[in-house]
């Protein structure tokens, strides 16, 4: 079985910005490009696990998204990192009813246990909100970790709260 290292895209590969579409738009977040080597290098298969429910609600489409997150990975590529494949859910409740991928729901999650043969128990997730961690939680994965970069948050189901990706 292989391990994985999870991560939430937005405010934790990137600074989040409201319904991000645009890689002119797209900043990284300090130490992700570190944390992620440091992981592949101890044989972690790396997967974004990522709500996208500006797809439903309209304000990008799929296609945008698409050329996104294949731009992204470049950027990863080309710092000799592989991300091994990106889990979106386009959903939101209001308007696309329930699903089982939406975070706090742990669907991506457990679809890259089953396509990757993943050891979850093993594996670790980041997430700057606790949704990511509840989906951690739901999964079976036994290390989490908040990254709350502004340092307010003081209460997480999560292993450990960070506010630098380098703690991890």
């Amino acid at each position: 079985m292989n391990r994985a290292l999870f991560l939430d895209r937005d405010g934790v590969i990137n600074v989040e910005i409201n319904y991000l579409s645009k890689v002119e738009d797209f900043v990284f977040i300090n130490g992700i490009f570190e944390l992620c080597k440091k992981y592949q290098d101890r044989g972690y298969l790396i997967f974004v696990v990522t709500n996208q429910s500006g797809i439903a609600r309209g304000f990008y489409s799929q296609s945008d998204f698409n050329t996104l997150t294949t731009w992204m990975i470049k950027e990863f590529l080309d710092k000799g990192i592989k991300i091994n494949k990106v889990y979106f859910c386009p959903h939101h409740p209001e308007i696309s009813g329930d699903c089982a991928c939406r975070k706090p729901k742990a669907g991506m999650i457990l679809d890259a246990q089953r396509e990757f043969d993943i050891d979850l128990e093993n594996s670790i997730l980041v997430g700057d909100k606790e949704r990511d961690i509840e989906a951690a939680i739901t999964a079976g994965i036994k290390e989490s970790y908040l990254f709350d970069e502004k340092d307010i948050c003081k209460i997480s189901k999560a292993t450990k709260i960070v506010s630098s990706l380098m703690e991890i």
